[in-house]
């Protein structure tokens, strides 16, 4: 049945979005030129005001494109009104891209003009939220779960800090057999499912970093797994496999033209070691971008290398004539590397400390990046292209997270979760459509040390504008990097201070405490633990990182 409304208010809004799209036509003004919006990037040639939505709202633009695709996707129309279309859906999931990467979101270094025109013709969203690091989002996006709930904060395998002062929490090592995923859900409505890239779920015979092992990959709902790669290196080589991964998605999309199908393509680029073909590494270091160190030229070349290909991914759904019958997602798993340390502390008698080690790209206005749990780690790129339901040109400021697309991608297949499973997220359909979500916080759960990031055990609550990051017993400086022992509250209003500059915690104590208790409160709810104390803290040694599991045993979800 709910499925079925969807539905019906789909097909409404095709009738009102063909008719706008033919008023536009006829009594459009193209003078107001585009620029860059506050958030760095391309604005909108048209738009109109947008009221009332505290939590950011939608800005829309409209083109000559929209008027285009309304035509093209009258044809599916009568269908989603009888509710009798099941859209296929394309994501992909990139490897440490950074916020500003893409020339839709301000780069303006390397061009990526296929997914300039994928966020232009669907819906842009510029407060797109996972987690800081690569496992923990991958197990946010197949479970539909907060790592609170799923276990899975920490990235595999295992390491730990047995002298911090915070001691923490057992985790999960590996998705289990068992659990329920977005694919299992979208196979029992009827879709072929594939998983054609980057794993890092688990690390046993199922599968590891590289990839699932296709022995094991119904065990997660995936009717389909790419090839093995005949060099075991290639992940880190060469292009990255982003070639390969997308003739392997090309050819699954066209083997199911006929049936609808879900296909998560999970590349490994950006990551490091960053790498992309010789000959556009050349081209960008002949531009005089240096061969190291900030906006290098290996890293342009890499951003221009994956966005040729996914033009080849839409290329391939225009010639199939599956365009107007697929969503396609895009988003990146975490934050831009913008500067990593160590890899070991130095320690004086002051204590420790942790020296930089390299810097990639910058993603400001953003604050910091990869494995930070400021917004440059967490706040990512995300664009969905839904023909004649994502309104093409639209902006969305509304703040969104990993854990909505589970429901969202249900509430489109008629997919469901079992009766007794929690979900944490909420279905993007109102957004997608133009309408609004009511307000609601969101939550991060992050009680490890990984020093590369300067990251000590902290959990994030983003409740309005407001955000609060609270480290649970002691923290390192940013600036320093030196070690420090405490309890830290940092409160920063998003809305005027995006970069995260100025810590309100002691202007604002009221708030901050209300934000903490607000936190706690959600951790526990979860059944995780609000990390306590350490009985072996050692100072000297608290940023000392093992891969022996003297300090503690991971548990297994």
């Amino acid at each position: 049945m709910a499925l079925s409304k969807n539905f019906r208010r789909t097909g409404r809004r095709y009738l009102q979005f063909r008719m706008e799209c033919y008023n536009w036509f006829n009594h459009a003004n193209l003078a107001n030129p585009g620029g860059i919006d506050e958030l760095g990037g391309l604005r909108p040639q048209r738009e109109s005001h947008h009221a009332g939505d505290p939590a950011g709202g939608v800005l829309m633009l409209t083109t000559r494109r929209r008027f285009a695709e309304a035509i093209g996707a009258a044809a599916i129309a009568p269908a989603i009104l009888r509710g009798a279309v099941k859209p296929n859906v394309l994501f992909i999931l990139m490897d440490d891209l950074g916020y500003p990467s893409l020339g839709c979101f301000g780069n303006q270094y390397a061009p990526t003009p296929n997914l300039d025109r994928l966020a232009g013709e669907g819906v842009r969203f510029t407060s797109a939220y996972v987690t800081p690091q690569c496992t923990p989002t991958r197990s946010t996006l197949l479970t539909g779960q907060y790592t609170a709930r799923n276990r899975m904060w920490h990235v595999i395998p295992w390491y730990g800090y047995p002298y911090g002062r915070v001691a923490e929490p057992p985790y999960g090592e590996n998705l289990s057999r068992d659990a329920f995923t977005l694919a299992k859900g979208m196979k029992t409505a009827g879709y072929a499912t594939a998983c054609i890239g980057k794993w890092h779920l688990t690390t046993n015979q199922d599968g590891s970093y590289v990839g699932l092992n296709p022995a094991a990959s119904h065990f997660y709902g995936f009717d389909t797994v790419q090839t093995p790669a005949k060099d075991p290196r290639e992940h880190a080589t060469g292009d990255k496999s982003v070639n390969r991964f997308t003739d392997e998605a090309i050819a699954f999309i066209e083997r199911n033209r006929n049936q609808p199908w879900f296909c998560y393509l999970p590349h490994h680029s950006i990551h490091g070691p960053v790498a992309a073909p010789e000959e556009l590494v050349r081209k960008y270091s002949a531009r005089g971008y240096p061969e190291t160190g900030l906006n290098n030229a290996t890293y342009l070349a890499a951003i221009e290398h994956f966005d040729t290909a996914i033009g080849r991914l839409l290329g391939a759904l225009d010639r199939s004539g599956q365009r107007d019958r697929t969503m396609v997602v895009f988003l990146s798993d975490n934050g831009g590397v913008h500067r990593n340390y160590g890899p070991k502390p130095e320690v004086s008698e002051r204590g420790p400390r942790m020296a930089p080690h390299e810097t990639q790209f910058s993603n400001a206005p953003l604050r910091a990046g990869k494995g930070f749990s400021y917004e440059g780690g967490i706040r990512v790129p995300m664009t969905v292209r839904w023909p004649g339901v994502a309104r093409a040109g639209t902006v969305c400021h509304t703040p969104v997270h990993a854990v909505d697309l589970m429901p969202t991608l249900f509430a489109m297949s008629g997919a469901a979760t079992p009766s007794a499973y929690p979900t944490d997220g909420v279905s993007l359909l109102p957004l997608l459509e133009g309408g609004s979500l009511a307000a609601r916080p969101l939550y991060w759960y992050m009680p490890f040390y990984d020093v590369r990031w300067l990251s000590t055990p902290n959990a994030i609550v983003r409740d309005g504008d407001y955000k609060l990051i609270e480290s649970f017993g002691d923290y390192i400086e940013e600036d320093t990097g030196n070690y420090r022992v405490g309890r830290r509250l940092e409160l920063f209003d998003l809305r005027k201070d995006l970069g995260e500059k100025t810590n309100l915690a002691e202007r604002m104590p009221e708030r901050a405490s209300r934000m903490s208790r607000q936190l706690h409160e959600w951790i526990r709810s979860t059944g995780a633990q609000v990390p306590k104390l350490n009985p072996r803290y050692d100072h000297m040694r608290a940023l000392e990182e093992t891969r022996s599991r003297a300090s503690s045993e991971a548990s297994r979800i």
